[in-house]
């Protein structure tokens, strides 16, 4: 091949190449629905995608937030979206599991097991147990002696009812001999502001939105309900570490689909956030900022992560007789 031809074959390839760009920005954007309100963890996952998955993608991406009723809401707008790749929603397992346990699909108004189709894991996070300082104490053992002392003190507050943190708090009272009551609040952040003023004497709740309040002396974390040990907050122990015999593992949040999208376009994606939490700015935001490990799993992982969880949960929250509202 002469030089001129080579050129011509280089340009050409550049040409092409730039209309493939140009036609992968002309497709509609691409949406991720977030079933909580903007500001929150899962919502900040979700913007962290949308912008890196651009390049992987070669098209925009935007986060469409329709918040209520623990995730449902968002769930249905996927099972009602079209099939075609270009819908998806990033939700946490509290979504998906506790809210198939919980919920008949007549009110759920979807199946989770047929209608939705998981895409790939994006990130784990520790659930920790955080006590107000004025409670005096540095662990465990210590928090449930002062639960015996302070009966009418006996609380926990929750992000609200039905989910992983509330029924943590009662596997964790049943292990230890106790009456632990929820106290039901609308997230975490308004958790944070009562468990730091010390309305409520503690609270269980993602690692990230209490771990960085330690440092004003207010709060301390005591414990993480894993098998075992955070990297993310290494120095605090285990129930297990403490003689609670209790692991309700760390919470997660994946991508899912509508069912009927095709293999390939789900493939597509998977491969695209793997791609994203591999980058190092991305690990950088999601671990020192977020407190979250990223944590690429495939499809297959999360659904058998999926069942197996549905079935740890479903035994639980049927021995606590626990009905939520509907």
């Amino acid at each position: 091949m002469n030089r001129c031809h080579f050129m011509k074959t280089l340009l050409a390839a550049a040409i092409l190449g730039l209309g493939a760009g140009a036609q992968a920005e002309d497709k509609p954007p691409m949406r991720i629905i977030v079933g909580f309100a903007p500001g929150g963890s899962t919502d900040m996952v979700a913007r962290v995608l949308a912008e890196k998955l651009r390049q992987p993608l070669g098209q925009t991406v935007i986060v469409e937030n329709k918040p209520g009723a623990g995730g449902r809401l968002a769930a249905e707008a996927l099972k009602n979206a079209a099939p075609d790749g270009q819908t998806y929603m990033l939700a946490p397992n509290a979504t998906g599991v506790f809210q198939y346990v919980l919920y008949p699909t007549s009110v759920l108004k979807y199946d989770l097991l047929t209608d939705l189709a998981p895409v790939a894991m994006v990130v784990s996070y520790p659930l920790a147990l955080a006590v107000n300082s004025r409670t005096g104490v540095s662990s465990v053992k210590d928090y449930i002696g002062w639960v015996k002392a302070h009966p009418k003190e006996a609380t926990f507050g929750s992000a609200g009812l039905g989910g992983h943190t509330h029924f943590s708090g009662l596997q964790l009272a049943k292990a230890a001999g106790v009456t632990l009551n929820v106290v039901p609040y609308r997230g975490n952040g308004p958790l944070v502001t009562d468990l730091v003023g010390g309305q409520v004497a503690a609270g269980i709740m993602t690692a990230g939105d209490i771990a960085p309040h330690q440092r004003g002396g207010q709060v301390k974390v005591i414990s993480v309900f894993g098998a075992k040990r955070s990297p993310l907050l290494p120095d605090v122990p285990t129930l297990m570490e403490q003689g609670f015999n209790v692991d309700t593992g760390d919470a997660w949040t994946a991508l899912w689909a509508p069912a009927k999208t095709p293999k390939a376009e789900m493939e597509r994606m998977q491969a695209a956030v793997k791609q994203v939490l591999a980058m190092p700015e991305v690990r950088d935001i999601l671990t020192n900022k977020q407190t979250m490990t990223p944590d690429f799993r495939t499809a297959g992982e999360v659904d058998a992560l999926l069942r197996k969880e549905i079935g740890y949960w479903g035994a639980v929250v049927k021995a606590t007789g626990f009905r939520p509202e509907q």
